[in-house]
């Protein structure tokens, strides 16, 4: 078994780029259900108008965003989806990584069987409300600490991150909300990788 990532305390583009690449794993009645993690978001914090926390914002929904970093945000959205940040920096920082696409590795009968409508072993995964149904992620695993949970936490297939000519880097999705902030490259994935959400992806290669 690969040894936990735990290294949280970071800044939200650091995290989210050395996240890619490394394995998400869920645990439930024993079964292991995993995939590498192959995009993801960065959310700046308070600064960040596409960030739950933009302006110091705090609530019960959001509470999670300022722990100390190596927790999960889980949070729900439209009346029907789970979507998973992993808590960076320091507490009360309230920045945090949305993970986006797995590349689905373990489990994926049972992934199968929670997401029927998938046609492909690459559309399991693909997306932040894809992954989450995939491997049974819900607010009950909001604020579990990923650095100690049996249940939920990320492993580590690699020590550094991957090279910039691997990673793509785009405007974030559904943040149109969020005036310039929407534009920013804060959208990180793997370059040509089939189970990266979305359409065709334009970007630019991530500065190293």
């Amino acid at each position: 078994m690969a040894e936990r990532f735990a290294d949280f305390a970071l800044d939200p583009i650091t995290l989210a780029r050395r996240l890619l690449g490394q394995r998400l794993v869920r645990v439930q009645g024993g079964r292991r259900l995993a995939g590498r993690i192959v995009e993801v978001e960065a959310y700046l914090g308070a600064r960040d108008r596409a960030a739950h926390s933009y302006g110091g914002r705090r609530t019960q929904r959001n509470a999670s965003m300022y722990l100390e970093g190596g927790h999960a945000y889980v949070y729900f959205v439209y009346g029907m989806h789970y979507c998973m940040n992993v808590v960076c920096g320091r507490a009360d920082e309230a920045v945090a990584v949305l993970i986006r696409a797995l590349e689905p590795s373990e489990g994926l009968d049972e992934m199968v069987r929670r997401r029927p409508a998938a046609r492909r072993e690459t559309d399991l995964c693909r997306g932040p409300a894809c992954l989450t149904a995939a491997l049974g992620v819900d607010r009950a695993l909001d604020g579990t600490d990923l650095r100690r949970d049996r249940g939920l936490w990320i492993e580590r297939l690699r020590k550094r991150a991957l090279p910039a000519r691997e990673i793509v880097a785009t405007p974030r999705i559904g943040v149109d909300y969020a005036a310039t902030w929407s534009h920013k490259p804060l959208r990180f994935l793997i370059r040509g990788n089939p189970c990266v959400s979305g359409k065709r992806v334009q970007g630019r290669v991530a500065r190293s």
